[in-house]
């Protein structure tokens, strides 16, 4: 059996995480663990240093380099693992030392690679009160994909109540979970606005008036908007609200958050499906729509308005709730369910939508049709459109979609399409005092961290309290020299807390550099770091998170009032 790291949801083997990343015996040139850091990203390390001993089938292939994670390759696409082309000729000529180094990223190497994209903000007060539930948010993002496939929205709704935030990942390419990031908020927006509001603004735009703001973004600088596609998002969402106006005559006030959010997210699955098919006589324009329509992506959203907390969940990321109990100790609260072959109401639903003769094909090995990992998702229309559909626009399309063989292939058994939604499960909750934050992530995160660590780092950084739990060492044999040092750590991780000024940062540090004791080791960290980008996807997915503060006090309040 080949042991190349591969992506545990590719089906292939993967390395024990305790395992060292890079043999001591591997040569290496010295530059290759030094990776300079441009664009706020490692930059491109050749795979002379890295390749495979074995020649067994592993997990190249070209569907990979389009689908990464979330999707299986067609057999016909799989190829063999062998060392990188001319990697012989250039070890020939050359004599290494037969005592290896060992070359590591710098702590402050390390801190601008996992600060890089992390962003802060505080809902600021009004006359010394803060009237808001939501203290403020931390977020932060870690690529392993290269660009990074993941998204992160956050915004403060204006002209109705409450914050929204969200993550976002991306599979098959970034242009899904870009448009998704970009456009959900609004339609989600004006999905909660009154009818009056909703008249207001479409008076607004037929007279060429200035619009009322909608929405007011916190993003980071490295989360950019599409200007190209500006106006085509606008008019789309302007034909929803024309919609919704017809529909509702002003009788009714009441605005039903779960259902704006459901219609919301179906709204806009289907416009970009629509986008797809009708096509831009922009040539560039044209090509996105398709490569959004094309490429999937899954969400989770939170909406948080006063004490009343909605996560609507589609696909695998996942919103948890940091609980502190009376004796300080922190419990986590799942606010979400993944959409996918763990889930058996998920299996249950599929194989109910289908006949009966596709029960045992509508998921095989714990995939959507054999290919996908999720079963909910924005885009994706190989798993929505009709088989003469897909080919006629493909057809229709310009020739980078005609000549990709992945737009080409039609999954096996695809037979009554729909197979995919992108209706999400609205959770909610009401807020409490104890109710402290909530950690909204990719399954980058999850996949690495059990829930109850991840409240657990988060609140002891929040709070700067550390409950001193005997140190588990989960059976290993342990020097009294290596609890010394174990227990070091510990008093320094106390003082210092990685001088992380954000708790998402704090987070990605433990999820990358812990090591089977549970604390963060530097040398994996900086190993981990060190990666180069077709290295890196084997070992672990984009990371995306947004930590909401809560305030208590204000909770409380509300508590009070009821």
């Amino acid at each position: 059996m080949c042991v190349c790291p591969g992506p545990r949801r590719i089906g292939i083997p993967v390395r024990s995480s305790s395992l060292p990343l890079f043999s001591d015996a591997m040569p290496a040139p010295t530059q290759l663990f030094f990776p300079l850091i441009r664009n706020c990203e490692l930059s491109r390390i050749y795979g002379t240093a890295c390749y495979c001993h074995h020649r067994h089938l592993c997990c190249s292939s070209p569907y990979l380099a389009q689908s990464r994670l979330r999707c299986t390759p067609p057999p016909a696409y799989a190829t063999f693992c062998r060392p990188k082309e001319g990697w012989w000729q250039h070890t020939q000529g050359r004599r290494y030392a037969s005592t290896p180094q060992k070359f590591y990223l710098t702590p402050p190497q390390v801190n601008s690679i996992l600060k890089a994209n992390e962003y802060s903000f505080k809902v600021p007060e009004f006359d010394g009160k803060n009237v808001s539930s939501v203290l403020g948010f931390d977020s932060n993002q870690l690529p392993a994909n290269a660009p990074i496939e993941d998204r992160r929205s956050a915004a403060t709704c204006l002209q109705t109540r409450g914050m929204l935030l969200g993550v976002f990942d991306g599979h098959a390419g970034c242009a899904c979970s870009q448009a998704v990031s970009e456009r959900l908020f609004y339609y989600i927006a004006v999905s909660l606005l009154p009818h009056e509001t909703l008249l207001e603004i479409e008076n607004a735009v037929e007279s060429g008036r200035a619009l009322l703001p909608i929405l007011q973004w916190h993003k980071h600088p490295n989360d950019y908007f599409s200007k190209e596609a500006s106006k085509l998002y606008f008019n789309s969402l302007r034909t929803y609200w024309q919609e919704l106006i017809d529909l509702n005559t002003g009788e009714s006030t009441d605005i039903d958050v779960k259902e704006a959010l459901i219609n919301a997210f179906k709204r806009l699955d289907s416009d970009i499906s629509l986008e797809a098919q009708v096509g831009d006589p922009n040539s560039f324009l044209n090509y996105l729509v398709l490569r959004v329509a094309f490429s999937g992506a899954t969400a989770c959203v939170a909406h948080v308005d006063g004490v009343d907390l909605h996560v609507a969940n589609t696909g695998d990321s996942r919103a948890m709730l940091g609980v502190q109990e009376e004796d300080g100790s922190w419990s986590a609260v799942t606010l979400s369910n993944d959409h996918n072959a763990q889930n058996e109401r998920e299996l249950e639903r599929l194989k109910l939508e289908h006949p009966k003769n596709e029960a045992k094909s509508v998921v095989k090995q714990d995939r959507l049709l054999g290919l996908l990992m999720p079963f909910r998702a924005f885009g994706d229309v190989k798993f929505k459109w009709s088989i003469d559909l897909q080919k006629r626009v493909i057809e229709s399309g310009p020739d980078q979609l005609n000549d990709n063989e992945y737009t080409k292939f039609i999954p096996p058994n695809y037979y009554t399409p729909p197979y995919l939604t992108a209706e999400p499960e609205v959770t909610y909750h009401r807020l409490r005092p104890q109710d402290k934050f909530l950690v909204l992530a990719t399954d980058g995160l999850w996949e690495t961290m059990h829930r109850q660590d991840v409240v657990r780092i988060v609140g002891e950084y929040l709070t700067g309290m550390h409950h001193q739990q005997p140190i588990a060492v989960g059976g290993y044999k342990v020097t009294l020299g290596q609890m010394h040092g174990l227990l070091t750590e510990r008093r320094a991780k106390m003082s210092s807390v990685f001088e992380d000024q954000n708790a998402a940062t704090h987070l990605i540090r433990h999820a990358v550099g812990n090591n089977e004791f549970g604390t963060v080791d530097h040398e994996r960290l900086s190993k981990m770091l060190s990666l180069p980008e077709e290295l890196a996807r084997m070992y672990r997915d984009d990371i995306t998170i947004i930590v909401v503060q809560f305030n208590s006090h204000v909770v409380g309040a509300y508590q009070n009032q009821d």
